[in-house]
């Protein structure tokens, strides 16, 4: 169902796969949306450190709708994007999740995914003060998972070849 990789060997393993989604701060949701135009959107997310990614929005909009029709979707992570410009390139790592878009209705399992979000970028907020964000917003939140089926990262070549020198 997913092609191998062309460039196999600047893949990048399952475990510095999983650091660039633990480090990552947003990414780029890709579902199919109106008319078969492809929908892409910059979002905040937290993986759960095994096969889900959580995301939090609006109780009604576009991404529901295009999630109704269609719940496959891939999700990018750019890890790293340094440009080069004497070398006419960028030194690059990134991840790709496809999977399944659903929403979460088990309310505990959403608060869950919400306190999670809190924590990855509130860190120094009070467990108190996340919680009483969580309870201000929770009649117009709605909590997304995307279940990984599929997980590949890269890296550009440059880096591959350091890593083999090592």
């Amino acid at each position: 169902m997913f092609p191998p990789m062309r460039r196999a060997r600047q893949a990048l393993p399952p475990e510095e796969c999983g650091e660039i989604l633990r480090a990552g701060t947003s990414g780029v949701l890709a579902l199919s949306g109106d008319e078969d135009y492809p929908y892409a959107l910059p979002i905040s997310y937290v993986w759960d450190g095994g096969d889900r990614l959580y995301f939090h929005c609006a109780r009604t909009g576009h991404k529901l709708d295009a999630i109704a029709r269609n719940p496959r979707a891939s999700f990018c992570v750019v890890g790293q994007d340094i440009v080069v410009p004497l070398e006419y390139t960028t030194h690059y790592r990134s991840v790709i999740a496809f999977g399944r878009m659903t929403l979460v209705e088990d309310a505990e399992e959403a608060r869950s995914a919400l306190e999670q979000l809190g924590l990855k970028y509130a860190p120094m907020d009070s467990a108190q003060n996340r919680a009483a964000y969580i309870e201000q917003d929770w009649d117009g939140v709605r909590v997304l998972s995307l279940t990984i089926e599929h997980l590949t990262g890269k890296e550009c070549i440059e880096l591959t070849r350091q890593r083999d020198q090592h």
